[in-house]
């Protein structure tokens, strides 16, 4: 996973009283140091607040002792533990995570891009067509079940990879290189800034209904596709910003039809 923080004037000015205790840290840090400030329970190894160190400074020390100098870093969503997991929500909705201690209670910036990898199953061959994976449903469900549906439901886009082949010299297939994906990203949000002074995915309810306006026949089929796949209002919101997203790459005003269709193949069915 990596947290960083949006890179504007707001919140540069929000995170300011946090890079008092440790100038020069790169937000993206900070944002972790945070989460962890927030975490129910405190794993074994945790430090604990001596002399006139700050919470900060030492939630930071025991983030750069257990995981960033070292190798143990878990590599897939569902190895860490749920109720850590859990505390995820609540930034990832609105941005900002709350501090409570038996006197005080401080609100701090957390906005950060969540980006997780997980196996469909405990052994990773699920659907493999070498027949290799020997889990049982029950424990495929269990494994899945280590994600909530309100955590997967802040999660805006689901993509499953196949493996890839084993080949020492692939051949090069055709398509857009980085630099030009780049390209599309930057003009793409210079858009939005132009228009909403904000990312898509910093919309507020007005500004959805005011941004992203559907036809009547679209907004019928997309509250229909919805219905059918049984997803969240929040699902509905957050596919919009999607759409909308996909309207401003192709540099377009109105989200169209297509738009929708492949933002809805970015969310998972509730089972």
């Amino acid at each position: 996973m990596i947290g960083e923080l949006a890179d504007s004037t707001r919140h540069r000015i929000e995170i300011a009283p946090v890079e008092r205790f440790v100038p020069g840290m790169p937000h993206c840090w900070l944002a972790s140091a945070l989460m962890m400030l927030a975490f129910p329970k405190k794993p074994s190894g945790w430090p604990r607040k001596s002399g006139k160190s700050s919470p900060i400074q030492v939630n930071l020390s025991f983030i750069f002792d257990k995981y960033l100098s070292r190798n143990d870093v878990k590599s897939k969503m569902p190895e860490f533990d749920r109720k850590v997991l859990e505390v995820l929500r609540e930034p990832m909705e609105s941005g900002h995570i709350v501090i409570a201690r038996a006197k005080d209670r401080v609100r701090f910036p957390a906005r950060f891009q969540l980006v997780a990898a997980m196996n469909p199953c405990p052994c990773g061959y699920l659907g493999e067509p070498s027949g290799k994976c020997s889990c049982t449903p029950d424990m495929v469900q269990r494994y899945r079940n280590k994600l909530s549906g309100p955590l997967l439901d802040r999660i805006d886009l689901h993509l499953t990879v196949a493996r890839e082949a084993t080949a020492l010299n692939p051949q090069v297939k055709p398509g857009e290189d980085s630099a030009s994906a780049a390209a599309l990203v930057a003009e793409a949000r210079e858009r939005q800034q132009k228009r909403q002074g904000c990312a898509n995915a910093f919309l507020d309810l007005p500004g959805l209904k005011r941004h992203c306006k559907l036809s009547t026949a679209d907004e019928t089929w997309l509250e229909s596709a919805c219905e059918r796949l049984t997803l969240s209002l929040r699902s509905a919101h957050r596919l919009l910003k999607v759409a909308r997203t996909l309207a401003d790459l192709e540099q377009v005003d109105a989200i169209r039809r297509e738009h929708l269709a492949e933002a809805l193949q970015y969310r998972p069915a509730t089972p």
